[in-house]
């Protein structure tokens, strides 16, 4: 009887030992079997290839629009709340400044305000309805959306400057844009760094909401290539992870050039 058991005990055994293997051979061939028809078949990497220089050009070009509009928007900001805030416009140069914080004010309270998915798709869909160009709509977009951000950000790092630099840069014989851009803006940018950075960083994440309007970018090729294999887990991770890498990248090159400008204040 003993004997018997121990047979049947062994018998068992060796058939769950069978089931575990071919569960696991089964496993990682089903593994496989979903890379290879998300990055072999058809040569599908090149979507996601494809897609990450959409992004790319769509993240720079957007920041590149975004910092110029801000430090625009910040000067006039600034400007007025240093020299003209509680004075009175008696001549038409004041007026005009008025004029100008206030359109940048509401641009920065519309464009704070509202979703940055929401003005793509005004952007695209009413205002470049006829256009074809997607990216180049893309980018004004998101261009216009960060420097609303850039401008808050620049300004307060102007408003940071000791306003001794104002009057001793002056008192040189500088006018005021040669003030701000000799003087000022190059003291405020290394203030202002780290926050720059990271705005350009959710920049960067920022644009996978151009999927929306069907933009070829990173997370639209990651949805396009899991709606054709029916295969959800490899394009989705695989655009999580080309996320994160590049925001690593980032984030290293950053951190290099704020240790480059800690030392050359030394």
């Amino acid at each position: 009887m003993i004997l018997v058991q121990s047979i049947s005990a062994s018998v068992s055994a060796a058939a769950s030992g069978v089931g575990v293997k071919g569960d696991i051979e089964s496993f990682f061939s089903g593994l496989w079997d979903s890379f290879e028809k998300t990055f072999i078949y058809q040569d599908r990497w090149r979507f996601f290839w494809n897609g990450l220089l959409a992004t790319l050009r769509i993240a720079f070009f957007a920041a590149v629009f975004g910092i110029v509009l801000g430090f625009l928007v910040a000067a006039v900001r600034s400007t007025y709340e240093m020299h003209l805030r509680g004075k009175k416009c008696r001549n038409f140069g004041n007026f005009m400044m008025k004029f100008l914080n206030v359109i940048c004010n509401i641009y920065i309270t519309i464009i704070r305000g509202t979703p940055a998915v929401i003005q793509v798709m005004i952007m695209y869909f009413i205002i470049f309805a006829n256009s074809r160009n997607k990216e180049f709509a893309a980018v004004l977009s998101f261009g216009i959306n960060s420097g609303a951000y850039v401008a808050e950000i620049v300004r307060s790092g102007i408003m940071s400057v000791d306003k001794g630099q104002f009057e001793a840069s002056r008192s040189l014989g500088f006018n005021y844009p040669g003030t701000m851009f000799l003087i000022v803006f190059p003291q405020a940018f290394k203030n202002i760094l780290p926050a720059l950075g990271n705005e350009f960083i959710v920049l960067v994440k920022e644009t996978s909401v151009a999927a929306y309007v069907g933009i070829s970018e990173l997370t639209y090729v990651g949805n396009l290539v899991r709606s054709r294999t029916y295969e959800a887990f490899f394009p989705l991770i695989a655009v999580a992870l080309i996320y994160l890498a590049i925001v690593l990248i980032l984030t290293f090159l950053l951190k290099k050039l704020e240790r480059r400008l800690r030392n050359s204040d030394r």
